[in-house]
């Protein structure tokens, strides 16, 4: 019975000195622009915040409201802007990544019903380490130029 005690105590005083395995993640500002008329391509942006000492990794995104839903980032090649997809987001710990036009964002194809302004889209953010963050995007109209 001792010695369960001990290995009892040395477990938790171990599990006491490691950081929390699930990370500090938040997300703020999260919105879906409505397609273009004809177009059945969105696009999402979020800032995400972690406040943890360890680095996580934004790798998957789904939604019940679109076919498919990926991580993208713009980029400048020979002078031209591309799109291409990304297989994760890297969040430095104590750092927030802005996905925002212009850069990172998420890609969501063909809605599945029509997207009315101010209406929230449901998104599910996938980190590596398994954790899922459910987000509300609202739905805003693409500026005009």
């Amino acid at each position: 019975m001792r010695r369960f005690v001990r290995i009892t105590a040395l477990v938790a005083a171990l599990s006491a000195s490691l950081p929390s395995l699930a990370a500090e993640v938040g997300i703020s500002n999260a919105t879906v622009r409505q397609p273009l008329p004809g177009r059945s391509v969105s696009a999402g942006y979020f800032s995400i915040h972690n406040t943890s000492l360890q680095a996580v990794n934004l790798v998957a995104a789904t939604s019940p409201w679109f076919e498919k839903v990926e991580l993208h980032q713009h980029s400048y090649v020979d002078g031209m802007m591309r799109m291409e997809h990304v297989d994760r987001i890297l969040v430095a710990p104590n750092q927030t990544v802005h996905l925002q036009p212009g850069g990172l964002h998420l890609m969501l194809f063909t809605p599945k019903q029509p997207l009315q302004l101010d209406q929230q889209v449901p998104i599910e953010l996938v980190l590596e380490n398994g954790q899922k963050i459910s987000v509300a995007a609202v739905v805003t109209k693409i500026p005009k130029q």
